[in-house]
């Protein structure tokens, strides 16, 4: 009888441990063992302009949130740096030449196959808001509600899938209030879910929310070391009669009888000579006028305000224009260059500030909702951005702070906090990851690699040594010529073609606001030939080539 009566209770402990379990499992359904995906991403948001990276210029506490709890990447870079191109690749993990999407002005080829497609495809719930910059219904999201084209800062227009509809307020704030809206009514709790949070900020020309330019107008920020920079640069034809060994050398490669490298010394990006003083410094075209000062005119940044918004900022801008009209007859190009400087600062860095703000709001969101243990965040930009660095403003050089982007990933008991990582990473990388991370396979025709050995601590699974670049938009806005190249941790080269043909060369580690090309000096011949060899084999294996080249520079001619 006694082990009769163990056997009954033997019998009531595994049903009740077997419910018990049965419970746990309807809990967590299979679907939610899936890591959620929430994407940040804003717009020509300068990785110098992260506090995680450099306190010079804005304390960002709530992007660095990220690092603290993740890992901070210090050398993410973009493979094509301009707003469309860029957001192209992300999407497609393609470069620029096989997704077609090469410049801001050519269609993207809405037959290639993107990675939210794949995950809504694989049983993920899938939304976008803010800025995507190109398409009207973008493929493979359940919601969306995105900008058109670059979108405006106040009252902006939003394209969704019931037609358009103009919501009031500031940008960066409704952006957050949608993606929060969605995540409280709109998320199905069943399934795990791609979140796309894209900000227009802080993309030119820069508007803050009231209560940040009525703080950094106040504000004035270190001058940067190459703010004056005259773009010289060492010219073989200086070594050559030095160095009888390099005279000797037979390259295939003409440089300008010049000691100024032509792409940087034409770009039309300069502070002084392109930054526009009505659209981007905000000064009046009263104030204009009265100075005699004539320059291109993109209309009125504060047309889209009401009266009420009108009034605040006039409050805040009105002095600011008096003091220019006062001070502008005694300036200099010096002084006027120093001046656009922080005008250009106090904005940009205003709008940056909304961004961080409202980056806490969706980080809170998920830590007050029980979704943050099984969601990877990641923070980056579409590219980097000059903020007076070499006297420019704008991107799309392969140069260090337009190349360069600012990237941050945190994904709670699986990345280590407050980890940085060295690796050669792009956002050519991100739609593998994604899908590496969602257990769903990859296209073969995908070019990144998954970002997970580096996430996850298994680095000796990567193997990349080595990033690829290339810039098409040429001729047109900021005239930076076309060029492709290639960056490893030490080294980084460059071929500027088209309507040149010059080659620059820099030693990253030991120069690193690339202000010497060291292509012809004789020091650095070995590393010339392994970098152009590194070059020319890194430029097949993307199956790019001088033919692909050739091909849409005709396609740009013929438009």
């Amino acid at each position: 009888m006694p082990n009769y009566r163990i056997f009954l209770c033997s019998l009531g402990l595994a049903a009740t441990l077997f419910s018990c379990k049965n419970e746990e499992e309807k809990k967590k359904p299979e679907e939610n063992k899936r890591p959620n995906i929430v994407f940040m991403m804003s717009d020509d948001h300068a990785y110098q302009a992260i506090s995680a990276y450099s306190d010079k210029l804005i304390n960002t506490p709530n992007i660095d949130r990220l690092a603290n709890e993740g890992v901070l990447f210090e050398n993410a870079s973009v493979t094509n740096s301009i707003c469309a191109p860029s957001r192209a690749v992300i999407l497609t993990g393609k470069h620029s030449h096989l997704n077609g999407k090469i410049d801001n002005l050519s269609k993207f080829d809405t037959t290639n196959v993107t990675f939210p497609q794949i995950l809504q495809d694989a049983g993920y719930q899938t939304a976008m808001f803010g800025k995507l910059h190109f398409g009207n219904n973008p493929k493979g999201f359940n919601e969306f509600k995105i900008l058109p084209g670059q979108g405006s800062y106040y009252n902006p227009r939003f394209i969704t899938k019931d037609g358009d509809t103009v919501i009031e307020g500031y940008v960066t704030d409704i952006i957050t209030d949608l993606t929060i809206n969605w995540l409280e009514e709109e998320r199905d709790p069943e399934k795990p879910f791609l979140l796309m949070y894209l900000h227009k900020a802080p993309h030119r020309a820069w508007l803050p929310a009231e209560r940040h330019y009525k703080e950094f107008t106040k504000k004035e920020f270190p001058l940067p070391e190459t703010l004056f920079d005259d773009y010289t640069r060492i010219h073989p034809e200086d070594l050559k009669a030095d160095s009888p060994e390099l005279a000797s050398q037979e390259i295939d490669i003409e440089q300008p009888k010049s000691r100024k490298s032509t792409a940087a010394k034409t770009a039309e990006m300069n502070i002084l000579t392109h930054m526009i003083l009505s659209n981007d410094n905000k000064v009046k075209d009263t104030t204009l006028k009265k100075l005699g000062i004539k320059e291109r005119y993109l209309g009125d940044p504060t047309s889209r305000m009401n009266e009420e918004q009108k009034a605040a900022w006039d409050k805040v801008y009105s002095p600011i224009n008096q003091d220019f009209e006062e001070k502008y007859p005694d300036m200099d190009d010096e002084d006027l260059m120093k001046w656009k400087y922080q005008r250009y600062m106090q904005d940009y860095l205003g709008t940056i500030a909304s961004v961080d703000e409202n980056v806490g709001r969706v980080l809170d969101y998920l830590d007050d909702n029980n979704l943050s243990e099984n969601t990877i965040v990641v923070y980056t930009s579409d590219q980097g951005f000059y903020l007076g660095e070499h006297g420019w403003f704008d991107k799309r050089f392969m140069y260090e702070e337009s190349f360069r982007t600012p990237l941050l990933i945190k994904w709670p008991n699986k990345i280590k906090a407050g980890i940085t990582e060295e690796e050669m990473v792009q956002n050519l990388d991100f739609a593998q990851t994604f899908l590496d991370a969602a257990g769903v396979n990859a296209p073969d025709e995908m070019q990144g690699k998954s970002l997970l050995p580096l996430l996850t601590g298994e680095k000796d699974a990567w193997d990349r040594d080595a990033v690829y670049y290339h810039y098409y938009e040429y001729p047109a806005e900021h005239a930076v010529k076309r060029h492709y190249g290639i960056a490893t941790k030490d080294y980084k080269i460059m071929h500027f073609y088209y309507d040149v043909d010059e080659w620059e060369l820099y030693d990253r580690k030991n120069d690193p606001q690339e202000m010497h090309n060291v292509f012809y000096d004789p020091d650095y011949t070995e590393v010339r030939e392994m970098m152009v060899k590194k070059l020319e084999e890194t430029r097949k294996k993307y199956k790019d080539s001088e033919k692909l080249d050739k091909q849409f520079i005709k396609v740009y001619e013929d438009k």
